[in-house]
């Protein structure tokens, strides 16, 4: 009951926003969000603010997380690779509307925490892996898409030769030491073609996986 009723809030949320995209929407009912946050703040899975999670780690507000899917704009058939699985509820939603995810995190923890959620779920197009996904990911082709939950101090052109002709990505930049940007970045040719699309929180990427946890 509690999930049904946090839904329909964050739905009513998001309308008011302009957001109606049925399959996003769909996707994220069929992937509950009390599974992904931690026991103690279960009554807090649709809200609007920010849940702490284990490695000093956090996972985004629920309408964040869905603004910032919407921008991605994944249709069927296609490739996302997602740098920071953290809970892994954005890595699950992305399973529901793409062919393959690819979902790299740099906390063995976390890489654990969300294969076992997204596995009780029955999702099966999905690889999680504990790495480095701070320069790209070299060696395993190119993607349609590509999410960072991680800032940027400028644009990483090296993604640029991971995504497909047309593929975009959307990804979190500094643009100078108070403001943090979620921009869309679309490839096309060699260059990428820049759109700001609103200010968010996110914290610097750090670069290597992590020796503890």
């Amino acid at each position: 009951m509690l999930e049904k009723e946090g839904f329909a809030s964050l739905v009513l949320r998001l309308r008011a926003e302009g957001l109606t995209d049925l399959d996003l929407l769909t996707a994220c009912e069929q992937t509950p969000r009390s599974q992904f946050v931690p026991p103690q703040f279960i009554g807090d899975a649709y809200s609007s603010r920010s849940i702490p999670i284990d490695c000093g780690s956090f996972m985004e507000g629920a309408d964040l997380a869905v603004r910032i899917l919407s921008r991605l704009q994944i249709r069927p058939g296609q490739r996302v690779l997602e740098i920071g699985t953290g809970s892994g509820f954005m890595t699950a939603v992305m399973c529901r509307l793409a062919e393959r995810v690819l979902s790299v995190e740099r906390y063995r923890t976390l890489v654990t925490a969300a294969q076992g959620r997204i596995e009780a779920l029955g999702l099966r197009n999905v690889i999680i892996r504990q790495a480095d996904g701070g320069n790209g990911m070299p060696g395993e082709g190119t993607f349609d898409r590509i999410l960072v939950t991680a800032a940027f101090s400028q644009i990483p052109r090296f993604y640029a030769e991971q995504l497909v002709h047309g593929g975009s990505m959307v990804a979190p930049l500094m643009l100078d030491d108070e403001t943090c940007m979620m921009v869309r970045l679309t490839k096309t040719g060699s260059r990428f073609e820049r759109e700001d699309l609103f200010p968010v929180g996110f914290l610097p990427l750090v670069p290597h996986i992590a020796s503890q946890l």
